[in-house]
């Protein structure tokens, strides 16, 4: 397997890696389409379309069960068949079925757009993860991902900025034409993907005469068997929820719950985007380590539990006229920029923890189950945060503190035993 040395800057390591420039160039487009794609979908399903909100509801939450089998799936599968292939199927299918959405027109046509859309692309996070996990070593692992998850945030910005055009223009051809677009992107991916080195990407094929030994020592490493990973994958995966919270929670609670204008929901969405984007890749250093991983979760615990206690805090500022607005204003935008903190250094210590503590023969099997922790977390996410937060408010934040602070004291206590294993074995 081809490596790089954790210790050449990451500038160089772009310039000198093929691979990775084109892993990083297929984030891109993908990340544009999926931007203006997604910025798009509600709007044009219920108002295009009319389709009613709730069959929209039920069929995204159908299509989001079929994303976690798909993450756990294709996980699987990336150690069995050639991840390059798989990836590139999968780009096919997703850019085809999201041109698909323009014949949708009522819930069974959304249901099966839907669940085409999600299988593809948590299939492509998994086996995008164990790509990354087979084609680099060490710390370059966690700091492709931190590049890969800043790309990703300018894709979505940009793309996002283009859905404005038909958001404005109203048309049905204007919606239809950017969705189609942004499919065919994926399709524009998908050659890209075919030129990704198979020897870097697939799983190692095994000689007949090792098979069988490999097959035995594979089934040893499965990720079902592995407490330690297990446990790994359920407590990020309740901490993952912080990303629904941002992105479900927090539009209602300003909107409903606060003084503060409503027109605050865009800066506050943006400033995640622009912190992700400045700072994913400076705070992702040092934790290609099992030590370093589980400082930076116990400070991702620390700074999610005082981003629950800011966002609670705008909604007690209360009274009329500017000041009241500027103080509720001020608190929401330390909240996003805490809870934004916390997000991006809790990806981190996930990323390297899922890569360093998998079995290397079984790297996709473990992606899969790892990404389906998240998966499971997303699909969750939207009922947690409306139950606590949202009707509890205050009490419903302090619920959600205590969640995130004990799932990130989990996580470092996983680190620090694996730490001490590491010491050891060595």
């Amino acid at each position: 397997m081809t490596s790089t040395t954790p210790t050449v800057p990451l500038r160089t390591l772009i310039s000198d890696d093929q691979t990775l420039r084109r892993l990083l160039t297929i984030t891109l487009v993908d990340t544009l389409g999926r931007g203006a794609f997604f910025t798009l979908t509600t709007l044009y399903l219920t108002i295009i379309v009319g389709v009613p909100v709730l069959s929209v509801g039920i069929g995204l939450t159908i299509a989001g069960a079929v994303g976690v089998a798909s993450s756990l799936t294709f996980g699987h599968l990336a150690d069995r068949f050639s991840a390059r292939r798989m990836l590139l199927w999968l780009h096919l299918l997703q850019g085809a079925a999201l041109i698909g959405y323009v014949v949708v027109h009522d819930l069974l046509t959304l249901v099966i757009a839907a669940s085409l859309v999600t299988l593809a692309q948590q299939g492509n996070a998994s086996v995008r993860s164990a790509v990354v996990g087979r084609a680099f070593l060490g710390e370059d692992r966690v700091r492709i991902r931190a590049t890969m998850r800043t790309v990703t945030n300018v894709g979505i910005g940009v793309g996002t900025a283009v859905a404005a055009i038909p958001l404005a223009l109203g048309t049905a051809f204007a919606f239809q034409l950017t969705m189609s677009i942004a499919g065919a992107l994926f399709l524009v991916s998908a050659v890209l993907v075919s030129g990704l080195s198979a020897e870097r990407v697939d799983a190692p094929r095994a000689s007949s005469d090792a098979a069988d030994a490999d097959s035995a020592s594979q089934k040893g490493r499965s990720p079902y068997r592995d407490a330690r990973f297990l446990s790994l994958t359920a407590l990020m995966g309740v901490f993952g929820i912080q990303f629904g919270l941002y992105e479900v929670g927090v539009p209602l609670w300003v909107v409903a719950h606060t003084v503060a204008p409503d027109v605050l929901v865009s800066p506050l969405l943006l400033v995640n985007t622009v912190v992700v984007v400045l700072l994913q890749v400076r705070m992702s250093r040092g934790t290609g380590t099992f030590a370093g991983a589980g400082r930076a979760m116990r400070n991702a615990g620390v700074l999610m539990v005082l981003a629950c206690a800011l966002w609670a805090g705008a909604g007690w500022v209360g009274g009329d006229g500017w000041g009241p607005i500027a103080v509720a204003a001020v608190i929401l935008l330390a909240a996003a920029l805490v809870h934004s903190l916390a997000e991006i250094t809790s990806s981190a210590a996930g990323w390297s923890l899922s890569f360093d503590l998998a079995s290397q023969e079984r790297m996709g099997s473990y992606q899969g189950v790892y990404g389906t922790g998240y998966a499971l977390g997303a699909m969750i996410a939207p009922t947690v945060v409306t139950m606590t937060a949202i009707n509890l408010g205050t009490a419903g934040w302090a619920i959600l503190a205590v969640m995130f602070g004990a799932a990130a004291a989990g996580v470092v206590i996983i680190a620090r035993r694996a730490a001490r294993d590491a010491v050891t074995i060595g």
